[in-house]
Parts: C-alpha cells; structure tokens; sequence
C-alpha cells in the first residue's frame, strides 16, 4: 500500500490540503482525528488521561476538556511529554491498521502534523510537506483557535521549524497562493502519486 505523509506547521493548510486529494478520491487517514477519537470516553486514552491529571480535566458530559488539556500541555513540558509518549504509539497502531484497511486504493494520504518531531516517518513512502508564511500561520491559528498571538507563537515554537520541515521533503506545496493555484499543485502532485503506486 503507497502511503503519501502529509504534514506541515501548525495552521499551515493541511486539512484544506488534504480535502482537495479527498476530491480527487484520495483516502485520507487524519491522525489528528484518530488522536481525539482516542480521547472520548470508553477508550484507553481516556481513561489513562483522567487517571493522570484528575476529574478536573473534563468538561461537559464527562468529555475531555481540550482547551484545558491544550493550556496544561502547552506550559508544562514533563506534563507534555507524559501526554506524547502515552498517545503515540496508540495512534501509530491506529494509523497503520487504517492505511492497511486501504488495500484496494493506488495511495491513501496519512496526515500527521508531526510526522518528524513524532518519528511517524516509516508511515509513508513519500513526505508532502504543506509550506505557509509564519505570519499566515499565526493568524490562522489565532483565528482558529481563539487564542492570542502569544500563545499561538508558543505552540509553534514547539514544532520543528518550516526550514527544517521543508529540508526533508519528498514533496512541497506552497499555501500562500490563491485556491485555483492549490487545486493545480494538488492535481501534479496526485498524479505523480499515482503513477508511483503503480510503480
């Protein structure tokens, strides 16, 4: 099975990026999806993350509380890396049982935001990296969010930077442009991907 990784900043354009391959029939694993699936009650995330930080992390109807979790992660490195080292390898086995349930499709694309910084790159045969201006970026997650400018600074500065993302790159696609540009980009790059699959 040929697996395209996508990644990129934070913000940076992914999902935009990864609905125009859905179009184009494209099956997409979305490991930031499997990680909040992993996350909702019933599930062994859940559970361990309720033991480990108390009834206070949830919110409504016994469901996490993303924004408080997001605020303890993200200014509490040991309290991170606790989180990380129990969810990774949960959501690798997700992600590879999901481009295997994929056989039939010429490629599936896995996006993983940090496919480096997590070492996922053994997920893919080939790296899409989804490049954006710094500034777009922070007012995209700002935007996004509802968080300040400082705080949106702060998560990404925990990520790899755009140069280091981009020097290990298969592939790059530019999401400064205008839609009609995107849609172009996508559309060389699916069908490079299919021909490789074919291989």
């Amino acid at each position: 099975m040929y697996a395209v990784g996508l990644t990129g900043g934070i913000a940076s354009g992914k999902t935009m990026i990864s609905n125009l391959f859905a179009e184009l029939g494209v099956p997409i694993i979305d490991t930031d999806v499997i990680s909040r699936n992993l996350l909702e009650p019933g599930e062994l995330a859940y559970d361990q993350v309720c033991a480990h930080f108390g009834k206070d992390i949830l919110g409504t109807n016994n469901n996490i509380d993303r924004a408080r979790l997001r605020e303890i992660i993200f200014s509490d490195p040991a309290e991170k890396s606790w989180l990380e080292t129990m969810l990774h390898p949960l959501i690798y086995q997700r992600s590879h049982e999901a481009v295997l349930q994929h056989s039939r499709a010429s490629y599936v694309i896995v996006v993983i935001p940090l496919l480096f910084e997590t070492n996922f790159q053994s997920l893919a045969d080939r790296i899409l990296v989804v490049d954006c201006p710094t500034e777009l970026q922070v007012e995209r997650l700002m935007k996004r969010d509802n968080i300040d400018e400082s705080l949106a600074r702060k998560m990404m500065s925990q990520q790899l930077s755009n140069s280091e993302r981009l020097a290990r790159a298969h592939d790059i696609i530019n999401n400064g442009s205008d839609d009609s540009d995107l849609r172009s980009q996508v559309a060389t790059l699916h069908h490079g991907y299919l021909k490789r699959a074919a291989g």
